[in-house]
């Protein structure tokens, strides 16, 4: 009689069955903030070391203000030559206010003359050349009091220009200033420099006038994640918020839990020619924040952040149950 097969019988039951995504990628800082100058110049002095500690509003470096004080002594220069310019230009004003007044003294009073010889004349008292004298003196004091007053009107006039003069040199001024409190470079956050890429004595281009020179990175390390790359076969069945499994090189003899944030919505290779090649492989980046209560027994005195940017790790997405 041929031996029989030996089976295992077990009772069906509900069982959960783990779907998973798995991918490759580096630990990266959520935020990460460039440092760069506003303006050009020559750093004089550099504060701080890649790995140190910063806070927000700690002055970082300093760029060689020298160019940009006497541009500030200038600017008042002008702001001065165009004060004292308006304030000629009310004096001239207050001159000829005086000068009218006096004019029209001079005019009421050979108005006064001029009809008193209209009758001395007609009475035979006085010569047909008296009157014309006198005749000729109002006509002057008229010129004149026009005179005058098309030179109060410049005047005005020159004020208000003046007064947009000092305007102009003020603001331009205060852009002066403005260059240079930007010689001093500060932190716009807390962190860590992670990166540092200049040097003192080294000559670093103003963002003002182009792209400018990349001095420095601030990280926040106390909030990471790991960006990966997904196959398009896989990223649909990716969603936000699915529970992922993390393993960092760095720390073979653990895992780290975390979750999706992030789904890329264009591949991240697409782009030019290359994205015409059919047989290029199309991955998505997705990142994935690590929960720090899966590492906070690596946080202490000694070892107060224990990922470092460009960690290499790998993850299993819990894409369903």
């Amino acid at each position: 009689k041929p031996k029989g097969i030996e089976v295992t019988v077990e009772e069906a039951d509900n069982r959960t069955i783990l779907e998973k995504v798995t991918a490759s990628g580096k630990i990266f800082p959520e935020t990460e903030v460039k440092i760069s100058s506003d303006v050009s110049g020559e750093i004089v002095e550099l504060y701080v070391q890649e790995g140190d500690s910063v806070y927000i509003g700690q002055v970082l470096a300093k760029i060689d203000p020298d160019t940009y004080e006497s541009t500030v002594e200038r600017g008042r220069a002008s702001v001065n030559s165009a004060k004292a310019n308006k304030a000629a230009s009310a004096t001239q004003i207050e001159s000829s206010k005086a000068q009218i007044q006096q004019i029209q003294a001079q005019l009421t009073n050979a108005k006064t003359v001029q009809d008193r010889n209209v009758k001395l004349l007609s009475e035979g008292v006085i010569s047909q050349v008296e009157f014309d004298q006198s005749l000729s003196a109002l006509q002057g004091l008229v010129a004149n009091m026009r005179s005058a007053e098309a030179t109060l009107e410049s005047a005005k006039k020159n004020v208000e220009g003046a007064s947009y003069s000092v305007q102009s040199a003020e603001a331009t001024l205060r852009e002066m200033r403005t260059s240079l409190s930007r010689t001093i470079i500060k932190s716009p956050t807390n962190g860590i420099v992670s990166s540092l890429s200049v040097e003192q004595g080294e000559r670093v281009v103003g963002t003002i006038q182009m792209a400018g020179t990349e001095m420095m990175r601030i990280a926040n390390l106390s909030a990471m994640e790991v960006q990966v790359d997904v196959s398009e076969n896989d990223i649909l069945r990716v969603s936000l918020n699915d529970k992922v499994d993390i393993e960092v090189d760095a720390y073979l003899d653990r895992k780290f839990s975390g979750y999706v944030t992030e789904i890329a919505n264009s591949a991240s290779n697409i782009g030019g020619a290359a994205s015409l090649n059919t047989d290029q492989v199309t991955n998505f980046v997705v990142k994935v924040r690590v929960d720090s209560e899966s590492y906070k027994d690596l946080l202490g005195p000694n070892k107060r952040y224990p990922f470092r940017p460009g960690m290499s790790a790998s993850v299993d997405i819990r894409t369903e149950t």
